[in-house]
């Protein structure tokens, strides 16, 4: 998708600002404790052409569990055959087909996202920008209430070799209209791959979102995606993540409350092992008066994991009446487990209630204790604590049928790490 015209300048822009900063590096201080070191020990060419897939051929096993209409896409792009079917008032497909067939749609989006301040501060976006092949539109018209959700299935499949995509989701919200949607991220094992997503979600005045995310990563997979949300007066933003394993998984979600009245909920979970990498990072900017947000993650760490959690909540001297909260708390169920947790409040106005904390810890032992002595096995008692650490996290799903899904891929995180302590011990 070359491009012309305005698509053109913007793609050359967003590669200028790219040139400029190249990878992030750990002396950025956003990036402090990532370190994408590992993207310039291959050389990754571009994603295989997409592969001639069924229905079964699908991961089910490895997507949030839900009956709900699927739209597919695989190595960034559009796959019709292997979707369904949407609810009246929604559409969704092509990036590239909508930025052929009516581009002035897309236009105010794109551009609206990509503001010099994000192309400088987001290389890696710029980069996404740059290379904008293909992706996600999907719209939900205005004063639509939808009450499936829409299971948006994000499929990386490895080639014969390093290989590198990088989608793009456009989501807008129409005035009033209520959605519910799951996206399942899911890289297959094989090759090295590098998936740099990026997503801009604009929710109208009054619109409400309820949108879970589920990241599977691949020991040879680097997952690096940028959330840039815009929430308008009256609007309610809620996202949750859930990210299981990967050798390098960063979550970045920004989000600007535009209007007053307008809500954040940017929660998430996390599990991680050896070998793999989990950061999240959040920054939230209260633009106007009278808005609220708030921050959960709860994560596990076991083995040799490594975990990164990055909050900031931004209060502009205007933003009077903002309430603003932010928690992050660790589980470690091993001495070799790590965590770097780096709360921020930057507060310009002074009639405001905001506040932040964050804990790390081992696992109780007066609880496991107890545990044991009603008659549960070590590892039923340990698997039950950790389900229970982190359904405080899930709990604030509001959609009960993205929090049930939620809760049984965590749960099948528990038994492949049952499984793996199990061979071990053989």
């Amino acid at each position: 998708m070359e491009g012309s015209g305005w698509l053109a300048g913007l793609r050359r822009h967003a590669l200028e600002a790219y040139r400029r900063q190249g990878i992030p590096t750990p002396r950025v201080e956003a990036w402090k404790y990532t370190n994408l070191a590992c993207l310039g020990r291959e050389v990754f060419g571009p994603a295989p052409p997409v592969p001639t897939l069924t229905r079964s051929d699908l991961p089910d096993a490895r997507l949030l569990p839900l009956t709900a209409p699927r739209v597919v896409f695989i190595n960034g792009r559009f796959a019709p055959a292997l979707s369904d079917p949407l609810p009246a008032g929604v559409a969704a497909g092509s990036l590239q087909a909508q930025l052929r067939t009516d581009p002035e749609a897309v236009r105010p989006l794109l551009e609206r996202a990509q503001t010099q301040e994000t192309l400088e501060s987001l290389p890696l976006a710029a980069l996404n920008l740059a290379l904008l092949d293909d992706g996600l539109f999907l719209s939900v018209a205005e004063g639509v209430t939808v009450e499936t959700p829409v299971h948006l299935v994000h499929l990386t499949v490895p080639g014969d070799g390093p290989s590198a995509t990088h989608p793009r989701a456009v989501m807008v919200l129409g005035k009033n209209a209520r959605a519910v949607i799951a996206s399942s991220f899911v890289c297959l094992p094989g090759a090295a791959t590098f998936t740099n997503l990026v997503s801009d979600v604009i929710l109208e005045e009054g619109a409400q979102l309820s949108h879970a995310r589920l990241i599977c990563g691949a020991a040879d997979g680097v997952t690096v995606g940028a959330t840039l949300a815009s929430v308008a007066a009256g609007a309610r933003y809620e996202t949750f993540s859930l990210t299981l394993g990967g050798r390098l998984v960063r979550n970045e979600t920004r989000v600007r409350l535009e209007g007053e009245g307008a809500q954040a909920l940017v929660n998430g979970a996390y599990a991680v092992r050896a070998g793999q990498h989990v950061d999240n990072t959040v920054f939230v900017d209260h633009a106007v008066p009278h808005a609220t947000s708030s921050q959960l993650f709860k994560g596990v760490l076991d083995e040799t994991g490594r975990a990164v959690f990055q909050g900031k909540i931004l209060v502009r001297r205007d933003a009077q009446g903002s309430d603003g909260r932010q928690l992050h708390r660790a589980l470690l169920l091993a001495p070799g487990a790590e965590v770097d947790i780096k709360p921020e409040l930057q507060i310009y106005a002074d009639d405001v209630v905001c506040g932040h904390g964050a804990t790390a810890g081992e696992m109780d032992l007066d609880q496991l204790f107890y545990l044991q002595s009603r008659g549960l096995d070590a590892a039923t008692a340990r698997a039950l604590l950790v389900e229970a650490f982190l359904d405080d996290a899930i709990g604030t799903v509001t959609d009960e049928r993205l929090q049930e899904a939620l809760v049984e891929r965590v749960r099948d995180w528990q038994r492949s790490r049952a499984q793996a302590v199990w061979s071990d011990s053989r």
